[in-house]
């Protein structure tokens, strides 16, 4: 694979990916697109690819990351809500629906692509307080390839999350909301962005990748205890 294109490549996980993607030039993705993008506007979408066409002729790799996130209980504003569900689900739909369809109708007959999407460890198991951010990675799976599901990583991106003022309602240290609050204002993730990034790199690389790869240990607990959990249910009315 030679060509590769990353959305929400100017911070996060996916600042990450591109800044090891450079380092690395000749061996997986060679060549890599980088453009001002807001994927919540469509015309910037197609223009986006269109781009690199015209460098590239052709793109092997899409890595869809921009995300935005707004935590809190319930005073979330209307506006922020959507901005969220703007960028990171239908964002994510439409930069996915333009790929395969740059896969299929401009890249050579037989080449196709590859997609890997960003999703959450807060796509896999709702989280207090995360209602919006949540949902929206939770209906990011539309016919991809292979979803990456993070849990807490160490990124300048956390210092960016839009918080609606806490509700007194919900003021005791032992609910998610400020369970979340005081974890990200101080945060000790335990992710590594670098050493994760490097291993998302590798899975552009494999010839049968996995459909779900949730990774980080807490991403990992995530998969355990939901599993089991439904298990449990599903065993005992069954």
């Amino acid at each position: 694979m030679e060509n590769g294109q990353v959305t929400g490549a100017s911070t996060g996980l996916d600042r990450a990916l591109t800044e090891i993607i450079f380092e690395k030039g000749d061996t997986a993705v060679s060549r890599l697109s980088t453009l001002k993008l807001d994927v919540s506007k469509p015309r910037e979408i197609i223009d986006a690819f269109a781009a690199a066409k015209e460098k590239f002729g052709r793109i092997d790799v899409v890595a869809n990351n921009a995300g935005r996130r707004s935590f809190g209980e319930e005073a979330i504003e209307d506006a922020d809500a959507h901005d969220v569900m703007e960028t990171n689900f239908w964002g994510a739909a439409n930069v996915l629906r333009e790929a395969v369809r740059f896969f299929c109708e401009v890249n050579p007959m037989g080449v196709g692509g590859r997609l890997l999407q960003m999703g959450s460890g807060a796509g896999l198991q709702g989280l207090g307080a995360m209602a919006y951010y949540s949902a929206s990675k939770f209906d990011n799976k539309i016919s991809v390839i292979t979803i990456i599901e993070p849990g807490g990583f160490d990124t300048p991106g956390i210092g960016k999350t839009a918080w609606a003022p806490a509700h007194p309602a919900y003021s005791m240290e032992e609910l998610p909301g400020d369970v979340l609050r005081s974890l990200l204002k101080e945060p000790r993730l335990q992710g590594d962005p670098r050493k994760g990034m490097e291993v998302v790199y590798k899975l552009a690389t494999l010839e049968k990748p996995p459909l779900h790869f949730p990774f980080g240990k807490d991403a990992v607990n995530l998969v355990r205890a939901k599993t089991v959990a439904l298990l449990a249910d599903t065993e005992k009315y069954e």
